[in-house]
């Protein structure tokens, strides 16, 4: 099994595609007018596969944060390089801390509907995600 993506609801789907499509996702797709509302496919450059659907029904207005939703997490190569790249399309960050006092980097964005998104600078030499390694002792 494999995680695919995620199906995350929106309360106005221009806002949201204008919040995501500055922090560089591009739209692979759509699928109008389904039970859930107007589906929109997303996922980075790089990346194969869609990783976020955005989920818009005007019918249900603002999107309520006590879904379960805690944060997804994004990696980025340099932490400054794309905190500079969002500010300049107007998205504010929090400062970054190294948790552990190493290379290994994190901060804080929100998009318009209060979602938290971790962006992620891991260590050089360090996996694309977190393994059993990360716990080895």
């Amino acid at each position: 099994m494999r995680t695919l993506h995620f199906g995350l609801r929106v309360a106005d789907l221009g806002r949201s595609l204008a919040f995501y499509t500055a922090v560089g996702y591009e739209v692979v797709g759509h699928v109008p007018e389904t039970s859930l509302g107007h589906l929109t496919m997303l996922k980075l450059p790089g990346d194969e596969f869609v990783t976020i659907e955005l989920v818009h029904d005007p019918a249900r207005g603002e999107v309520s944060s006590g879904t379960g939703l805690s944060h997804f997490v994004i990696k980025v190569e340099s932490m400054d390089a794309t905190i500079s790249q969002l500010a300049a399309r107007g998205i504010g960050a929090e400062a970054p801390i190294s948790p552990d006092g190493s290379d290994f980097r994190t901060t804080v964005v929100t998009d318009p509907d209060g979602n938290r998104i971790e962006l992620v600078q891991w260590p050089p030499g360090h996996a694309d995600g977190i393994t059993a390694a990360d716990w080895a002792q």
